[in-house]
């Protein structure tokens, strides 16, 4: 709109000023001087010339003092410019009034002179600075710049003085003198070229500073045309002439004030707008942050009453792995609709906010109390609807919620958040999707952070060990294979079990280097014993997501395998589904680790969401169902039916099968009728330390 305005703007003024320009020739024709006397005429002259020459200096000032240490190119160039301009603008008016200047002889033909050269070197001046991009120079910049115009003004008066003996025959005869003609015609060209240029400049960036320079070079243009129907003799369109300069000057100072501080400070404002919105707001969601729900929750709580004021805090479930798998534009994707959902929900003056990774925040004031709070939270939570579709794929995702109430939980409002933030984790660890928060929590928690400091020094401490479950055929009641898994025997607490420590060090990265533990450990023990004489067999070994996600995991393994000297066949990697769901990366990483030789298999298969499409195409060894499905194998019939389908489905693509959690003879004896290949699980034997296992199914093979 302002564009729209400025370019209606220059139109209608340079429309009056061509009017006025007409109508003064229109008048002079009919009427002759209109009879205004010399004397004032003269006095016009002087006074534009007085006033063109000031408003030179403040294009000068503008570059030379305002913004020193912010200075652009074209406010330096347009302020050494005019700064020559105003100079040559005050030895013409000098000229004019016959005032003698450094020794030199004046009159009106070096007036006329000095008046050509100075709008020649401002048009073409104007024509190079604002038809190139700006940019910062430096103060070196700026004094260099200024030192040269002085330089060169110095040098010009100079040879004014040393050659006025040669320009007095060529300037004192009764008339414009040939070069001066020339000069005043050939300026004509390149004020249109600039008026062009400019015109093509505001149209390409809407420039407002642009426009108004277009409208300087139309007055300049009208009055150089006024100044050039007439000479130097006094007359009412020489007077013209000069004004219409004059309101030239006006529109350059004032363009030149608007592209170099005008624009820049309004830029500056939006930076700074910029800033503060995202002081306040999430960078990705739009959502206001974190610590704009602390401000806000301030002064919700002082005027808080005798109501209640209810902080949940919101947790995508299992982001990370969908984080990992689909990638971080996908990931992205399904934060910005989780906002869009939530807000959408909110009423009145609930508001949503986000805490940063997963978790969202949504305060809910003016409630009767803790009750009210948790009803509505908890209707909140089923209100977001779980389908999200990523790259034309539905998803189903799943909501965490932990509320803390203010004041019935804390008075602080730093609490209050933290402790919904607990309630939240709690829920998450419990497998619930709803936590209010409670004292223990804070138990909770406190055991938590204390048990992962002792996880970053149990390694170094050699705590860990591990323990092999052994697979079985289900065709000859062999031992085919074993799980080695990973064990923590606490200084304190002694044996934890995985569930406990496992998610603590995916959270805090130390799964990979304990992973890697697991997996050299694996092999050290799987070669010992084909040293020892027992028949060679493969052990499997699970992989972390993030080990999954490492860009040298085949050359990381390998190494391994050659330090251990174990062969590349004995070793089976067990990788989850959510680890292919980014299949490009999926099949990279697989097609490196199949090239060492290394047995793949997808463990807890039929909990994920795997694609059958890319299944085909993975370059995998082995299916291994999920506990969850055999344990109700015998119970309930979709499970027997899924164990069926996994089963014939491997068959068919020429998979072998393994059944985790066999417990009772009914399973196995279904599974025998499915063709599984092999099982695993409590019937067959727990977990048990390697002495164990080497004593009770190691030394079978031999015998």
């Amino acid at each position: 709109m302002g564009t729209k305005r400025d370019r209606r703007t220059a139109m209608i003024q340079g429309g009056l000023g061509l009017a006025g320009m007409l109508g003064l020739f229109i008048a002079l024709a009919r009427s002759g001087s209109l009879g205004i006397s010399d004397s004032s005429l003269r006095a016009l002259l002087v006074l534009a010339g007085l006033v063109c020459g000031t408003f030179s200096f403040a294009i000068f000032a503008q570059g030379w003092i305002l913004f020193a240490d912010k200075l652009s190119r074209q406010r330096l160039y347009a302020a050494v410019l005019f700064f020559i301009v105003g100079l040559l603008d005050i030895l013409h008016i000098s000229a004019f009034s016959g005032l003698e200047l450094f020794g030199v002889q004046t009159g009106l033909h070096l007036s006329d002179t000095l008046l050509a050269i100075s709008h020649l070197l401002g048009v073409l001046g104007i024509l190079f600075i604002f038809s190139t991009e700006d940019r910062q120079v430096s103060g070196k910049h700026k004094m260099i710049a200024f030192t040269a115009a002085a330089l060169l003004s110095v040098i010009g008066i100079g040879l004014l003085y040393t050659y006025q003996w040669s320009h007095s025959t060529w300037l004192e005869y009764n008339g414009r003198s040939t070069g001066n003609t020339i000069i005043w015609v050939g300026t004509l060209p390149v004020i249109v070229l600039a008026v062009i240029s400019m015109i093509h400049r505001s149209q390409k960036d809407s420039s407002s500073a642009a426009l108004t320079m277009v409208r300087a070079l139309m007055f300049m243009l009208m009055g150089h045309v006024l100044l050039l129907t007439v000479d130097m003799h006094t007359s009412l369109l020489h007077a013209a002439g000069e004004w219409y300069m004059v309101i030239a000057y006006y529109f350059v100072l004032k363009g030149v004030y608007r592209l170099t501080i005008e624009e820049p400070f309004h830029d500056q404002l939006a930076v700074e707008a910029r800033m503060k919105y995202m002081v306040y707001h999430d960078d990705l969601t739009g959502l206001p942050n974190l610590r704009r729900m602390k401000e806000e929750l301030v002064h919700a709580a002082r005027t808080v009453g005798s109501s209640c004021i209810g902080v949940t805090v919101i947790n995508i479930d299992r982001f990370k792995a969908i984080n990992d798998s689909l990638g971080y534009s996908a990931g992205d994707k399904m934060l910005m609709e989780v906002g869009e959902r939530l807000s959408e929900v909110c009423q009145g003056a609930e508001s949503v906010y986000r805490m940063g990774e997963d978790e969202f925040a949504v305060i809910l004031p003016k409630l009767n109390d803790a009750a009210a709070a948790e009803e509505h939270a908890v209707n909140l939570l089923h209100t977001v609807n779980p389908s999200v579709i990523l790259d034309e794929t539905e998803y189903h995702i799943s909501l965490s919620m932990g509320l803390a109430v203010f004041p019935v939980d804390s008075t602080s409002v730093e609490q209050i958040i933290r402790y919904a933030d607990m309630a939240v984790h709690h829920a998450k660890e419990q497998g619930q999707e709803f936590a209010r928060y409670a004292d223990t929590m804070k138990q909770a928690i406190q055991a938590r952070v204390e048990l992962e400091n002792d996880l970053r020094k149990a390694l170094e401490a050699e705590q860990f060990f591990l323990e092999f479950q052994p697979q079985f055929s289900l065709h000859t009641d062999q031992m085919v294979g074993m799980e080695a898994l990973v064990r923590w025997n606490h200084p304190k607490r002694g044996v934890i079990p995985p569930g406990e420590f496992i998610p603590i060090a995916e959270e805090s990265g130390l799964i990979v280097q304990l992973g890697e533990w697991v997996l050299r450990t694996a092999c050290q023990y799987n070669k010992q014993w084909q040293l020892a004489g027992y028949p060679p067999v493969c052990v499997s070994v699970n992989l972390s997501m993030r080990q999954f996600r490492q860009y040298n995991l085949a050359e990381r393994i390998g190494a391994i395998l050659e330090e251990v000297g174990l062969e590349a066949k004995y070793l089976e990697l067990e990788v989850t589904e959510s680890m292919t769901y980014d299949i490009e990366t999926a099949l990279s990483q697989l097609h490196s680790l199949k090239q060492l030789g290394i047995h793949i298999s997808i463990d807890d298969f039929g909990t994920g969401y795997s694609s059958l499409y890319y299944l085909k195409s993975l370059p995998i060894d082995r299916l291994k169902i999920d506990r969850s499905f055999v344990q109700e194998l015998m119970l309930d019939g979709n499970d027997a039916a899924i164990v069926s389908t996994i089963t014939t489905m491997a068959h068919h693509l020429q998979l072998k099968v393994t059944a985790e959690g066999v417990e009772s003879p009914e399973q196995l004896e279904f599974l025998k009728r499915q063709n599984c290949h092999e099982g695993q699980g409590f019937l067959f034997s727990k977990p048990v330390p390697a002495a164990v296992f080497e004593n009770q199914f190691l030394s079978r093979l031999v015998g």
